[in-house]
């Protein structure tokens, strides 16, 4: 079944204006979706498609819901907003006998890591003692589970990887990457720079997903949707610092020492981007053959590199990260003999 199926679904997206979503949205839109967006801000870096009807709630509270939500039922029902088993209760409430499809928004970093092999697919456990938020998405999962079994809640799974627009840069800090890099300052880069990562322009993971959309095959199933690039964590640095027009000067630095500088930052590397991570997409290709990921990080690298330099405002440095870089690139920079 194509993308086209979508044409006059009536269709409900819970958020619609976040990295990921913003381009669900459009394509969505552009699909012929008669497309609802339930949102407390509508965002103006990502503003809402045209003919999106918007839905002023707090997703959190059950009851301003469903008074704006005013008992419609809905051919699809996405939920870009729920993070932990508590609020997907709530949606299984809200939603069951409602919709003919829910489509859980979960993540890549549910899987267990180190994988056994590579590439993965979707049968590989999901485990990851290191990432509460992994844990938390996990949960939510297992709560879903039962409901499609125990109540027929006719759900999908999907499981973005490091997906991005041009506002988001892959590091942790943000600009103050690029910023050091443009300042001749060293960069942090962690382990030793050659695991593997997957990074999916947000338009190409659109494409795959909104395929799944009102997809009767798609029910009780679980998908990743990735691009099937695969970059060094070296190669990811070099792209952003080539878009930035400079030559990055790379000080590697083993994850369990910056874990040891800063909790948060060492739970998502820990948890998640110190594993190499390549993925097996035939599954979403089965039910949507024209999906396919065309956008290098060569390109995403200098769409960020450009949004950020329209605008000084875009370009935060965060003081607080900058300082950590600077003791750990201190403490673990190569000494001359």
């Amino acid at each position: 079944m194509s993308s086209n199926g979508l044409q006059g679904r009536k269709v409900l997206f819970i958020g619609g204006t976040g990295v990921i979503s913003s381009a669900c949205s459009r394509r969505a839109a552009e699909l012929g979706a008669d497309l609802y967006l339930l949102n407390r801000n509508v965002s103006s870096v990502r503003p809402a498609p045209e003919g999106a009807t918007l839905l002023s709630a707090d997703v959190r509270d059950a009851d301003g819901v469903r008074a704006a939500l005013k008992g419609q039922e809905f051919d699809v029902v996405v939920s870009f907003l729920g993070f932990t088993a508590e609020q997907v209760a709530r949606d299984i409430e809200l939603f069951g006998g409602r919709t003919g499809q829910y489509v859980f928004i979960s993540s890549a970093s549910t899987y267990r890591k180190p994988t056994a092999r590579l590439p993965v697919a979707e049968s590989v456990p999901l485990e990851n003692p290191n990432s509460a938020y992994a844990r938390d998405k996990i949960a939510c999962e297992e709560l879903l589970g039962r409901a499609h079994h125990e109540q027929r809640l006719p759900v999908t799974v999907v499981r973005p990887s490091h997906t991005y627009d041009r506002t988001a840069l892959p590091f942790d800090g943000g600009w103050t990457v690029v910023e050091r890099m443009r300042q001749g300052k060293e960069v942090l880069v962690h382990g030793d720079g050659t695991s593997l990562w997957t990074l999916t322009h947000h338009t190409d993971f659109a494409l795959g997903f909104t395929g799944l959309l009102g997809n009767p095959e798609a029910l009780g199933e679980t998908f990743h949707i990735t691009g099937d690039e695969v970059l060094s964590w070296d190669q990811i640095y070099r792209s952003v610092a080539d878009a930035a027009g400079v030559e990055p000067r790379l000080v590697h630095v083993p994850s369990d020492a910056i874990a040891a500088q800063d909790t948060k930052w060492g739970e998502s590397l820990i948890g998640d981007k110190a594993h190499s991570m390549i993925f097996d997409n035939t599954k979403v290709r089965r039910l949507v053959p024209e999906f396919a990921a065309s956008i290098p990080f060569s390109q995403g690298a200098r769409e960020i590199v450009a949004w950020h330099d329209e605008d000084p405002a875009r370009r935060v440095v965060d003081t607080r990260i900058d300082a950590v870089m600077d003791r750990l690139i201190e403490t673990h920079r190569p000494r001359l003999s």
